[in-house]
């Protein structure tokens, strides 16, 4: 596993596949209803040909309390079984506003309990104080920052790429 090192401008059909997984210790945080959801200087980012970067982060970096399962399960061609989280927040429910692989394939082991958020379905996510703009699409979960160019997977049309 790599790490995170002051890359510029990154274009998404430069990533590999299968998808590569690097260490990012630029401060990740997700907010929602008025609160920080987790917060962290250690989250992992995997790229993937034509997605904008996803960011896991560590369980101990995320108010875990707040998750519940989902229904619904994914299967991902190189990491596996995803399982999806609710967050509940007193009466503000986002479903599946997040998803963590328990049993990831070996080649993404490093991903193993860390949880991923669609920054379309919670208030706010940032990358070093960025506000991140969310994948298009109702599957994908990638964060795009202004060091990530397209075109990106995701709109109508795209499924197929």
């Amino acid at each position: 596993m790599a790490e995170f090192t002051d890359r510029g401008i990154e274009s998404v059909w430069d990533y590999p596949r299968p998808p590569a997984v690097l260490r990012d210790e630029r401060p990740i945080r997700v907010e929602c209803a008025g609160q920080i959801i987790a917060e962290t200087r250690h989250a992992l980012r995997v790229l993937e040909t034509s997605h904008p970067p996803t960011f896991y982060i560590p369980p101990e970096d995320v108010h875990t309390e707040l998750l519940i399962p989902a229904h619904g399960r994914s299967w991902c061609e190189w990491k596996g079984s995803a399982r999806y989280w609710d967050l509940v927040i007193g009466d503000d429910v986002r479903d599946q506003a997040a998803w963590s692989y328990s049993n990831p394939e070996p080649a993404y082991t490093a991903l193993r309990d860390c949880f991923a958020f669609y920054a379309s379905r919670v208030d706010r996510c940032l990358v070093d104080g960025e506000v991140v703009q969310a994948q298009d699409g109702d599957f994908y979960g990638g964060w795009i920052t202004k060091d990530v160019h397209g075109p990106f997977k995701g709109p109508p049309g795209t499924r197929g790429w």
